[in-house]
C-alpha cells in the first residue's frame, strides 16, 4: 500500500463526514421525532424498495448508532486511505449487496436498519484484499483488523432476536466481492511499466 501525501487527512475527512451524517439523521429522528426508522428495508415489499438505499443511514436509537460508530470510523478510515474512488466503490458494493440480500431473504414483516452491514463488509474487505493484491502492508492491516474485530463475524449467523444477521452476512459477502472487483489503484500503478522515451 502506497500512501500519497495528505491521504490520512483526506481519509479522516471522508469517513468523518459520513459518520456525521448518520448522527445528524439520528438527532433529527429523536428530536422531531421524524419516524425515519420506518424507511428501512422491508423484505420482499416492492412498495418499499427505497429501504435498500436508506437503511444504512438509520439507527434504532443512539445506543445502536454508538455501537456502529467506532468500527465505522476505524475501518472506514483504513479503507479511505486507498482513495475516495476506492472508498465509494467498495462502500457502494457492500451497501447494495447487503440491502438486496436482506430484501430477498429477510423475514417478512420486519424492518431492517443500521450501518452494521457496512461494518461487516469493511471488515471482510480489509481482511481479504491484501491476500488478493498480495500487498504486504494490506495483509498486515487485514490481520490486525481480524484480531481486533474478528469476533464479531459470528454475527453473520442467526442469533439474537432483533439483530439483522442477514445484513451482517450479505454485508460481509459484499466486502468479499469488492476485494475482487475493485482495483487497487496504488498496486496497479506499480505494475504498469515506465513510459518509453522515443
Amino acid at each position: 500500500m502506497q500512501l500519497t501525501q495528505g491521504a490520512p487527512r483526506r481519509a479522516a475527512f471522508t469517513i468523518g463526514w459520513f459518520v456525521a451524517i448518520l448522527w445528524v439523521l439520528e438527532i433529527v429522528d429523536a428530536v422531531l421525532p421524524a419516524r425515519l426508522d420506518a424507511y428501512g428495508i422491508r423484505p420482499r415489499d416492492t412498495g418499499a424498495l427505497e429501504g435498500i438505499v436508506l437503511a444504512p443511514l438509520l439507527h434504532l436509537g443512539f445506543g445502536h448508532l454508538i455501537g456502529n460508530t467506532v468500527p465505522l470510523l476505524v475501518m472506514g478510515f483504513f479503507l479511505a486511505l486507498s482513495g475516495l474512488r476506492t472508498f465509494v466503490s467498495v462502500t457502494a458494493i457492500i451497501w447494495l449487496t447487503s440491502g438486496i440480500g436482506v430484501w430477498v431473504v429477510g423475514q417478512g414483516g420486519t424492518v431492517h436498519i443500521g450501518a452494521s452491514g457496512l461494518v461487516f463488509g469493511y471488515l471482510v474487505h480489509l481482511a481479504v484484499r491484501g491476500l488478493v493484491t498480495r500487498d504486504g502492508a494490506q495483509i498486515v492491516l487485514g490481520g490486525i483488523m481480524v484480531v481486533v474485530y474478528g469476533g464479531m463475524l459470528w454475527g453473520v449467523l442467526p442469533g439474537a432476536v432483533g439483530i439483522s444477521w442477514e445484513a451482517h452476512l450479505f454485508g460481509a459477502l459484499g466486502g468479499l466481492l469488492a476485494a475482487f472487483v475493485v482495483p487497487d489503484a496504488p498496486r496497479r500503478a506499480r505494475r504498469e511499466p515506465p513510459p518509453a522515451w522515443a
